[in-house]
């Protein structure tokens, strides 16, 4: 699906800080055929963004925080920034950094839910953000996990105006009609000290060849391929930096 144009509350960037950005660009480059293109603008930190042929999917920077394992995080499309970041503070969230200009590109700020769920939100100017979603190779969901699922079912609505279609074992969020990501109720399976998160899935067109070749590159499958009742086969993977990501092929509509 080729974006066009922000459409506010939908997601629209997922980046990742990486403790070697050579290495994950390599990974990446390898996994889904990404083609890095680094700002050299010194004052960009080493910025790279992600290249699915001709088309921005996704970036690489450097960790802010030396030392811990890489992450990847979501950012969702705001029309104001300063307002978004101002009616999540309002619902109990917080914000980490920002809101601030990212040199012309556009502003942003890094906010985490009630919960301590981490996102981001993006107001375009100069760049949009993805260029392609949904397609292989390129951002197609995005899931939250978290041990408040009420509270997320009030926060999130409130501040992007996103649907919600519950169901027993897996609510899914919405804008317009369609579905795009996720909560994930954090039970027994998860550890104890992990705090709540936000997680990319990547589209591919083969989930078990390339969970394998993810393996291959040094990933970790932390769920192998496997096929959800009436949705998509997918697998989760972290990658050889630490940063954990989904992949999945969904064939379920035609």
């Amino acid at each position: 699906m080729r974006i066009t144009e922000s459409r506010p509350g939908a997601p629209c960037w997922v980046e990742q800080g990486s403790a070697d950005p050579r290495a994950a660009r390599a990974f990446y480059g390898e996994l889904f055929g990404w083609r890095p293109e680094t700002d050299p603008d010194p004052a960009g930190g080493g910025y790279t963004v992600m290249l699915l042929g001709d088309d921005p999917v996704a970036a690489i920077t450097p960790l802010s925080a030396p030392g811990r394992p890489g992450v990847w995080t979501v950012s969702l499309a705001s029309a104001d920034v300063d307002a978004t970041a101002a009616t999540a503070t309002a619902a109990g969230g917080r914000v980490l950094t920002g809101p601030a200009e990212a040199l012309d590109l556009g502003r942003y700020a890094v906010l985490a839910d009630p919960a301590g769920a981490v996102f981001s939100v993006w107001q375009a100017r100069a760049f949009r953000g993805a260029a392609v979603l949904a397609e292989p190779g390129s951002l197609g969901w995005i899931e939250l996990a978290t041990r408040d699922v009420p509270g997320a079912l009030a926060f999130y609505p409130e501040l992007f105006g996103w649907s919600v279609s519950p169901a027993e074992s897996y609510t899914q969020w919405g804008l317009d009609g369609r579905d795009f990501g996720g909560v994930l109720d954090m039970g027994e399976q998860f550890p104890a000290d992990l705090a709540p998160y936000w997680m990319p899935y990547f589209s591919v067109a083969d989930v078990d060849l390339s969970a394998e070749r993810a393996v291959g590159l040094g990933a970790e499958a932390v769920l192998p391929p496997t096929d959800v009742p009436d949705g998509p086969r997918l697998a989760v993977l972290r990658d050889p930096l630490g940063a954990v990501f989904g992949i999945y092929l969904d064939d379920t509509s035609g």
